[in-house]
């Protein structure tokens, strides 16, 4: 790439990765890496293609290429990534997170006005889900558990650039209870991906993003929902919700689960490619 202006190389990106990965995907990682590399927006890629690069900025964009070629996420590749208007360090200790997990934050965010309500996110990761939640809500008192210990130190450099207060616990949702204390909202986004699943999924997601926090046995697809729900009806408030995102394919399911322990007012709701994705119900008050 030597000595090539910003419009080479998006030609050289497009050509070489052409194979691999749809023309509109590439045009977006071009996008992220200029922004990520020269702060370049959509229209500075047009209005500015002229612009020559250092050969420390055409090595890194080498070093990125590369990196492409071998399926590796372009958010991992940058380090970081948008959420709900707000940006996240990511890494292979987190997964990174999804427009669908997005709409779960909305559903949340949206359902609830009142100023202090307190929130539990179970399986944090980056910290998604707490960071927006507790941005989104009114003196929210949040808190968030992950067994990764590398997870929660990710999840606490977002919560402090995003100047969001989030109390992270190391904690296992399916051994750890919390005896003391009742919440008003109980969130999770769990491992629901079953193994026999895999062979549906893109290399980009099997090679590089934990698998800890994707899949679960196929014979126990729901072993993190009925731990979290049995938690829920002890540790909610009466009148409290439990909110979940969930594999596709489950959404029967999970009606029946939570309606077997006990929940009320149980709503699966469907993401905005018309998949089952989101449930939520109600302690009985």
């Amino acid at each position: 790439m030597t000595g090539k202006s910003v419009t080479q190389v998006i030609q050289t990106m497009q050509q070489e990765l052409k194979e691999l990965y749809p023309s509109s995907e590439i045009r977006q990682f071009a996008r992220l890496l200029f922004e990520h590399l020269l702060g370049f927006t959509s229209t500075d890629l047009m209005l500015k293609g002229d612009t020559k690069l250092t050969d420390s900025q055409l090595n890194y964009l080498q070093d990125c290429l590369s990196r492409l070629k071998k399926s590796e996420p372009i958010q991992y590749i940058i380090g970081d990534t948008e959420f709900m208007g707000l940006s996240f360090q990511v890494n292979p200790a987190v997964l990174i997170p999804r427009p669908e997990t997005e709409e779960l934050v909305d559903w949340i965010t949206t359902s609830h006005q009142d100023s202090g309500l307190s929130v539990l996110d179970i399986g944090t990761g980056s910290g998604c889900i707490a960071i927006a939640v507790g941005h989104g809500l009114n003196e929210a008192q949040m808190e968030a558990w992950d067994i990764s210990e590398q997870a929660l130190e990710t999840a606490k450099e977002n919560a402090r650039a995003n100047d969001v207060k989030v109390c992270f616990r190391l904690k296992d949702a399916l051994k750890d209870h919390c005896p003391d204390r009742q919440y008003d909202i109980i969130v999770s986004n769990p491992p629901y991906i079953r193994h026999l699943e895999k062979e549906q999924m893109h290399a980009n997601v099997l090679d590089y993003e934990p698998h800890t926090a994707l899949f679960v046995a196929d014979n126990e697809a729901l072993i993190f929902y009925e731990n979290i729900a049995v938690l829920g009806i002890t540790h909610l408030k009466p009148g409290g919700w439990l909110y979940f995102e969930i594999n596709e394919g489950f959404g029967t399911e999970m009606q029946q689960l939570l309606q077997a322990k006990g929940y009320e007012n149980i709503t699966l709701r469907k993401d905005l490619s018309g998949k089952n994705r989101m449930i939520r119900g109600q302690r009985p008050c």
